[in-house]
């Protein structure tokens, strides 16, 4: 394919920023980590509290992110801002981390999770093609691949086909989200199980499932119950993550000063309502407390729910028997939009390190469509083979702690930027500064320490893979290896 040097066009409005928002953060967790949480916390005051201090997390963060984008309106985003904020080093290390975890890893993970529910429809994909050792390799991850590959193609062509798939697959899931908000809604309300989840809304419990099978809870108070809830909040996080990915196509969309601040305060707002609405029409049809060995949906409650996937247990509630497609459905067409959006952008990000000479120096270039071939394939090709080993699972909890590291990092620079650069023209400003930016600064840091306390692996595997980049970096710059 001949390369062209023609600079990326503006050709995405508004909405078709706003849809890369929503659809970049609606993929599969709104549908399983409630159980998750619910095993961590137990009251039902507690789940809907770590949903709704999510999106006022979430919603923070984009009002502040909205200077940046304003200032600095071009292709890379959030690497831009820290990078003129700090110096390249820094910023290597975020583009560092989003091309080992936070980007690939999060893309590897939604398409297995596209696959798995692929195989409700073609129980097959199960099957296991390859075996050695501990590498086990099945016909579900080859199709998880394969969705990748395909989506990178499709975004390969030009970036008309990445927003029309995002607005068809955004606009659907959407839908189909609110129908079952409704639904569920409508009948859970007609019984007792919602009065019977609000007796006990403040009631925080630990409930663990023993090796035997039996079920041990445990009362928690106090500190215990801070940790606790500190902990469990990178469910709902980790849910909301990915709403940043609109900043690095900022080279590609229409009056950016404007349109970027403005999506990224609709479309987080967008899936705040829908996730706490969703979360009580889960509470509203399902007990919280729930029994592993129980054999119906009910007895299973939240917490039980097969395979944490709270979602089609609600849905059973809803539909019955044939809920088990139907979720299937909505969560092939949720995560494939989802992985749309991630593809689309992240290479966008790469694009600009190229062009900082930070990254592969064939990345830099655009492919006669106008957009990032090369550095579409290179993500391509790193998320498949993570989809190949197995871990793509453990890589979101470290990529959550990361992407949260550097979300402090980046909301910190509006600080920077307003005493280096004051003078610079700002089209839109924090709302709220210096308040509201801090007090995210604020409740992020208490989090990731918690998270270090608490969940000493996942956090600390995740901030030495962001330590890991500086050897790399001093390395490149040595021996000009990219």
């Amino acid at each position: 394919m001949s390369e062209n040097t023609t600079e990326l066009k503006r050709s995405l409005g508004f909405v078709d920023a706003t849809m890369i928002v929503a659809g970049s953060m609606i993929g599969s967790g709104i549908f399983i980590v409630t159980s998750q949480m619910a095993r961590d916390v137990g009251g039902s005051g507690y789940i809907l509290l770590l949903w709704l201090l999510t999106g006022f997390i979430t919603i923070t963060a984009a009002l502040s992110y909205g200077e940046l984008a304003g200032m600095m309106p071009k292709a890379g985003g959030q690497y831009v801002y820290i990078r003129r904020a700090y110096n390249p080093f820094i910023s290597f290390l975020y583009g560092w981390t989003v091309f080992s975890v936070i980007q690939t890893g999060v893309i590897a993970a939604v398409a297995v999770a596209f696959a798995k529910y692929a195989a409700v429809f073609f129980p097959s994909l199960n099957s296991i093609l390859i075996q050695s050792g501990d590498l086990k390799i099945n016909y579900g991850q080859l199709l998880a691949i394969a969705s990748i590959v395909f989506l990178t193609f499709s975004n390969s062509l030009g970036v008309r086909n990445g927003k029309i798939v995002q607005l068809v697959f955004t606009l659907a899931k959407l839908v189909a989200l609110f129908a079952i908000i409704i639904l569920g809604l409508f009948i859970g309300l007609k019984t007792n199980v919602f009065s019977n989840n609000l007796h006990d809304l403040w009631h925080a419990t630990k409930t663990s499932l023993n090796s035997n099978g039996s079920v041990t809870v445990e009362q928690i108070t106090g500190w215990a119950l801070i940790g606790a809830l500190g902990a469990t909040i990178i469910n709902p996080l980790f849910s909301s993550d990915a709403w940043n990915n609109v900043t690095f196509i900022a080279g590609e969309i229409k009056d950016p000063q404007k349109n970027i601040p403005r999506s990224l305060l609709l479309g987080t707002v967008i899936v705040t309502v829908v996730y706490i609405l969703a979360n009580v029409a889960y509470i509203a049809l399902l007990p919280i407390q729930g029994d592993p060995k129980a054999t119906d949906v009910l007895g299973n409650g939240i917490q039980f729910a097969t395979s944490d996937r709270v979602g089609a247990a609600a849905a059973y509630m809803i539909f019955g028997q044939s809920a088990t497609y139907i979720m299937a459905a909505l969560i092939m067409i949720s995560t494939f939009g989802c992985n749309n959006g991630l593809i689309l952008s992240g290479a966008r990000l790469f694009y600009a390190m190229s062009q900082d000479g930070l990254f592969f120096k064939k990345a830099g270039q655009l492919n006669k469509k106008d957009v990032p071939g090369f550095a579409l394939l290179t993500q391509c090709m790193w998320a498949s083979l993570l989809c190949l080993s197995g871990k793509y699972g453990d890589l979101l909890e470290y990529a959550t702690f990361a992407s949260l590291l550097f979300y402090i990092v980046t909301i910190a620079g509006i600080f920077i930027l307003r005493k280096k650069e004051p003078a610079v023209d700002r089209p839109y400003k924090a709302w709220g500064y210096p308040f509201v930016p801090a007090l995210y600064i604020i409740i992020t840091t208490l989090i990731c320490i918690d998270l270090l306390i608490y969940k000493p692996s996942s956090a600390g595997l995740g901030l030495l893979i962001v330590l890991l980049g500086a050897p790399v970096y001093f390395l490149n710059r040595k021996r000009n290896i990219v």
